[in-house]
């Protein structure tokens, strides 16, 4: 596999389940907080063991600002499949837009870091 592409398969499946961890439980209300708390950290443990070797694996293409940036947009983009599909929520028009700006952003650090090579 391509060392420039298995770490964003790594943080793709690092943010699912941070994404679970941190807005699952918001479908289980009824359940004591400290459940969701445990379930949460379970659930992030899990992501740990993704996101650490994407980081490492991926230091060895990437700058650290790269890697940051890839992450902010799968971020982005998994929570909005998330919170369209599992929690049932729409994206709104400025929800798209801030998170184009943020996207941007991520373009911006890859242009600003391949112009310094």
């Amino acid at each position: 596999m391509s060392a420039r592409l298995l770490p964003i398969l790594l943080l793709i499946g690092s943010n699912l389940f941070m994404t679970f961890a941190w807005y699952g439980h918001l479908k289980f209300k009824d359940k004591a907080l400290w459940m969701a708390v445990l379930a949460s950290w379970g659930i992030a443990f899990f992501e740990y063991w993704l996101v650490v070797p994407a980081n490492r694996i991926g230091s060895d293409v990437y700058s650290v600002a790269q890697l940051k940036a890839i992450q902010e947009v799968i971020t982005l983009s998994v929570f909005a499949a998330f919170s369209v599909f599992y929690l049932g929520q729409r994206i709104t028009m400025n929800h798209a837009i801030g998170f184009a700006l943020i996207a941007a952003g991520a373009f911006f650090v890859f242009r600003s870091l391949m112009e310094a090579h």
